[in-house]
Protein backbone atom coordinates (compact mmCIF):
# COMPACT_ATOMS: atom_id res chain seq x y z
CA UNK A 1 0.00 0.00 0.00
CA UNK A 2 1.28 3.58 -0.98
CA UNK A 3 1.87 5.77 2.25
CA UNK A 4 0.48 8.57 2.60
CA UNK A 5 1.99 12.17 2.89
CA UNK A 6 2.12 14.30 5.51
CA UNK A 7 0.98 18.20 4.79
CA UNK A 8 2.26 20.93 7.13
CA UNK A 9 -0.42 23.94 6.73
CA UNK A 10 0.52 27.18 9.06
CA UNK A 11 -1.06 31.26 8.94
CA UNK A 12 -1.14 33.99 11.50
CA UNK A 13 -4.82 33.77 13.32
CA UNK A 14 -7.08 35.31 10.97
CA UNK A 15 -5.83 34.69 7.44
CA UNK A 16 -8.62 31.74 7.18
CA UNK A 17 -6.09 28.65 7.66
CA UNK A 18 -9.06 26.94 9.12
CA UNK A 19 -11.88 27.95 7.14
CA UNK A 20 -9.82 26.85 3.73
CA UNK A 21 -9.08 23.23 5.67
CA UNK A 22 -12.50 22.69 6.47
CA UNK A 23 -13.70 23.45 2.98
CA UNK A 24 -10.95 21.58 1.51
CA UNK A 25 -12.10 18.43 3.87
CA UNK A 26 -15.84 19.00 3.02
CA UNK A 27 -15.17 19.73 -0.96
CA UNK A 28 -12.58 17.04 -1.94
CA UNK A 29 -12.25 14.46 0.40
CA UNK A 30 -15.14 12.15 -1.29
CA UNK A 31 -12.90 9.40 -1.51
CA UNK A 32 -11.76 9.43 2.64
CA UNK A 33 -8.06 10.35 1.69
CA UNK A 34 -7.62 13.02 3.69
CA UNK A 35 -7.62 13.49 7.78
CA UNK A 36 -6.54 16.70 10.18
CA UNK A 37 -4.66 15.89 12.61
CA UNK A 38 -6.87 16.89 15.95
CA UNK A 39 -4.23 18.26 18.57
CA UNK A 40 -4.64 18.52 22.17
CA UNK A 41 -4.49 21.52 23.43
CA UNK A 42 -4.29 23.01 27.42
CA UNK A 43 -6.71 26.01 26.32
CA UNK A 44 -10.11 26.34 27.42
CA UNK A 45 -12.64 25.25 24.47
CA UNK A 46 -14.64 28.22 22.66
CA UNK A 47 -18.10 28.72 21.74
CA UNK A 48 -18.76 26.09 19.35
CA UNK A 49 -16.09 23.82 19.72
CA UNK A 50 -16.26 20.18 20.51
CA UNK A 51 -14.03 18.06 22.38
CA UNK A 52 -11.95 15.73 20.91
CA UNK A 53 -13.42 16.89 17.17
CA UNK A 54 -11.82 20.70 17.36
CA UNK A 55 -9.37 19.60 20.15
CA UNK A 56 -8.74 17.56 22.70
CA UNK A 57 -8.86 19.19 25.60
CA UNK A 58 -6.49 18.28 28.37
CA UNK A 59 -5.41 19.87 31.68
CA UNK A 60 -1.52 21.17 31.59
CA UNK A 61 -0.61 17.91 34.29
CA UNK A 62 -2.36 15.76 32.03
CA UNK A 63 -0.22 17.36 28.51
CA UNK A 64 3.05 17.38 30.74
CA UNK A 65 2.09 13.56 31.46
CA UNK A 66 1.99 12.90 27.59
CA UNK A 67 5.06 14.71 26.97
CA UNK A 68 6.81 12.91 29.59
CA UNK A 69 5.99 9.30 27.66
CA UNK A 70 7.25 10.99 24.37
CA UNK A 71 3.58 10.55 22.63
CA UNK A 72 3.47 13.81 20.69
CA UNK A 73 4.57 14.21 17.05
CA UNK A 74 5.11 17.79 18.24
CA UNK A 75 4.36 20.48 20.65
CA UNK A 76 4.59 24.19 21.83
CA UNK A 77 3.38 26.58 24.12
CA UNK A 78 1.31 29.30 22.22
CA UNK A 79 0.00 32.12 24.20
CA UNK A 80 0.55 30.33 27.62
CA UNK A 81 -1.07 27.28 25.97
CA UNK A 82 0.57 24.01 25.22
CA UNK A 83 -0.62 22.41 21.66
CA UNK A 84 0.39 19.15 20.77
CA UNK A 85 -0.49 16.23 18.07
CA UNK A 86 -0.53 12.26 19.02
CA UNK A 87 2.45 10.48 16.99
CA UNK A 88 0.77 7.24 17.12
CA UNK A 89 -2.56 8.04 15.23
CA UNK A 90 -0.59 9.82 12.71
CA UNK A 91 1.65 7.10 11.80
CA UNK A 92 -1.44 4.67 12.12
CA UNK A 93 -3.32 7.27 9.09
CA UNK A 94 0.45 7.48 6.67
CA UNK A 95 0.61 3.51 7.05
CA UNK A 96 -3.06 3.44 5.49
CA UNK A 97 -2.14 5.32 3.12
CA UNK A 98 -4.48 8.21 4.03
CA UNK A 99 -2.78 12.05 3.75
CA UNK A 100 -2.77 14.19 6.57
CA UNK A 101 -2.81 17.95 7.31
CA UNK A 102 -0.87 19.67 10.12
CA UNK A 103 -2.92 22.75 11.19
CA UNK A 104 0.34 24.16 13.62
CA UNK A 105 2.27 27.14 13.68
CA UNK A 106 6.09 27.65 12.49
CA UNK A 107 7.64 26.40 15.40
CA UNK A 108 5.82 23.13 15.27
CA UNK A 109 6.78 22.94 11.60
CA UNK A 110 9.93 23.06 12.18
CA UNK A 111 9.75 19.90 14.36
CA UNK A 112 8.01 18.23 11.85
CA UNK A 113 10.50 18.55 9.16
CA UNK A 114 13.42 17.79 11.25
CA UNK A 115 11.35 14.26 11.87
CA UNK A 116 10.11 13.94 8.24
CA UNK A 117 11.96 15.39 5.40
CA UNK A 118 9.22 14.59 3.22
CA UNK A 119 6.63 16.40 4.59
CA UNK A 120 5.24 19.53 2.88
CA UNK A 121 4.50 22.68 4.25
CA UNK A 122 2.54 25.57 3.17
CA UNK A 123 1.73 29.00 4.70
CA UNK A 124 -1.26 30.73 4.20
CA UNK A 125 -1.00 34.61 4.15
CA UNK A 126 -3.49 37.43 4.14
CA UNK A 127 -4.23 40.12 1.47
CA UNK A 128 -2.79 42.71 3.90
CA UNK A 129 -2.32 43.53 7.67
CA UNK A 130 -4.80 45.91 7.67
CA UNK A 131 -7.30 43.03 5.97
CA UNK A 132 -5.95 40.84 8.94
CA UNK A 133 -6.80 43.29 11.73
CA UNK A 134 -10.44 43.27 10.24
CA UNK A 135 -10.89 39.82 10.40
CA UNK A 136 -9.87 39.42 13.77
CA UNK A 137 -11.75 42.39 14.65
CA UNK A 138 -14.72 41.00 13.26
CA UNK A 139 -14.69 38.19 15.50
CA UNK A 140 -15.85 40.10 18.27
CA UNK A 141 -14.22 37.53 20.32
CA UNK A 142 -10.97 39.62 21.66
CA UNK A 143 -10.21 42.35 23.43
CA UNK A 144 -8.00 45.71 21.61
CA UNK A 145 -4.90 44.50 23.89
CA UNK A 146 -5.58 40.73 22.74
CA UNK A 147 -5.70 41.88 19.36
CA UNK A 148 -2.61 44.10 19.51
CA UNK A 149 -1.20 40.89 21.11
CA UNK A 150 -2.23 38.78 17.81
CA UNK A 151 -1.08 40.86 15.64
CA UNK A 152 2.38 41.52 16.83
CA UNK A 153 2.66 37.87 16.58
CA UNK A 154 0.95 37.49 13.29
CA UNK A 155 4.39 40.01 12.11
CA UNK A 156 6.88 37.42 13.41
CA UNK A 157 4.60 34.34 12.01
CA UNK A 158 4.38 36.19 8.73
CA UNK A 159 8.51 36.24 8.77
CA UNK A 160 8.73 32.69 8.37
CA UNK A 161 6.97 32.08 5.02
CA UNK A 162 10.37 31.92 3.39
CA UNK A 163 10.79 28.07 5.45
CA UNK A 164 7.62 26.95 3.32
CA UNK A 165 7.89 25.10 0.15
CA UNK A 166 3.97 26.61 -1.05
CA UNK A 167 2.64 30.18 0.03
CA UNK A 168 -1.05 30.85 -0.65
CA UNK A 169 -2.20 34.63 -0.42
CA UNK A 170 -6.61 34.31 0.63
CA UNK A 171 -7.41 37.28 -0.74
CA UNK A 172 -10.26 35.09 -2.90
CA UNK A 173 -10.97 32.37 -0.70
CA UNK A 174 -12.52 29.91 -3.28
CA UNK A 175 -9.02 30.71 -5.30
CA UNK A 176 -7.11 29.92 -2.50
CA UNK A 177 -8.98 26.38 -1.90
CA UNK A 178 -8.05 25.04 -5.18
CA UNK A 179 -4.54 26.09 -4.91
CA UNK A 180 -4.26 24.15 -1.33
CA UNK A 181 -6.07 21.23 -3.36
CA UNK A 182 -3.70 21.78 -6.01
CA UNK A 183 -0.48 21.08 -3.55
CA UNK A 184 -1.94 18.10 -2.52
CA UNK A 185 -3.09 16.54 -6.04
CA UNK A 186 0.24 17.49 -7.15
CA UNK A 187 1.88 16.32 -3.98
CA UNK A 188 0.14 12.48 -4.73
CA UNK A 189 1.39 12.48 -8.76
CA UNK A 190 5.03 12.39 -7.43
CA UNK A 191 7.47 10.09 -9.21
CA UNK A 192 8.68 8.46 -6.64
CA UNK A 193 5.01 7.80 -4.88
CA UNK A 194 3.99 6.27 -7.91
CA UNK A 195 6.85 3.92 -8.75
CA UNK A 196 5.03 0.93 -6.68
CA UNK A 197 1.52 1.77 -8.67
CA UNK A 198 3.63 1.76 -11.78
CA UNK A 199 5.41 -1.49 -11.54
CA UNK A 200 2.38 -3.12 -10.84
CA UNK A 201 0.63 -2.07 -14.01
CA UNK A 202 3.32 -2.75 -16.11
CA UNK A 203 5.49 -5.28 -14.67
CA UNK A 204 8.97 -5.37 -16.13
CA UNK A 205 9.42 -1.99 -17.24
CA UNK A 206 12.34 -0.43 -15.81
CA UNK A 207 13.61 3.10 -15.90
CA UNK A 208 16.02 4.00 -18.99
CA UNK A 209 19.05 4.13 -17.85
CA UNK A 210 21.78 7.15 -18.78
Amino acid sequence: MKKGNLFIVSAPSGAGKSSLIAALLKRFNGDDSLRLSISHTTREMRPGEVQDVSYHFVSEDEFKALIARKAFYEYACVFGHYYGTSREIVEQWLAEGKDVLFDIDWQGARQIRAQTPGARSIFILPPSLEELERRLRARGQDSDEVIKGRMEKAMREISHYSEYDHVIINDDFDESLLQLHAVILSARAETALQAAAVAQLFPGICAPEG
